[in-house]
């Protein structure tokens, strides 16, 4: 989605996306790559959450299962963080128990995406978020 400001000037909402293996990341990307938003990514939650107090996104999509932070810690972290209380989070991971989905909605994502996913249930879910 394209934000303008009260000038008229296009201002592109970010998209982060958090995972440690590089085939996934490129397969989000590729997945979710519009003119709407510019993309960005990191490979671990110690970098996610770097870039997201920088870059405030608009939307998180993180892996629970990453090095240093864990998916989990860094959803914790933004959902704390009154200046990302705009931030929507998607968790995109393996981790498929019902419990592990339940700790995943509890801890405030937005939506709970287990691998492998749709590409379409991938997108609809980032419309959604960015809607919201």
């Amino acid at each position: 989605m394209r934000a303008y400001t009260p000038t008229g000037l296009l201002v592109l909402r970010t998209v982060l996306i958090a995972d440690d293996e590089s085939s996934i990341r490129l397969l989000v990307h590729a997945t979710i790559a519009s003119d709407d938003y510019a993309v960005v990514e990191a490979t671990d939650g110690a970098a996610a959450w770097d870039m997201i107090q920088k870059l405030k996104p608009a939307l998180v999509l993180l892996d629970i299962h990453m090095p240093g932070r864990n998916g989990l810690d860094v959803l914790r972290l933004i959902k704390a963080d009154a200046s990302l209380a705009a931030t929507r989070v998607i968790l995109l991971t393996s981790k498929a128990q019902e419990s592990d989905i339940e700790a995943g909605l509890i801890a405030g994502a937005d939506f709970y995406l287990t691998k492998p996913f749709s590409p379409l249930d991938l997108l609809t879910r980032v419309d959604e978020a960015l809607l919201l």
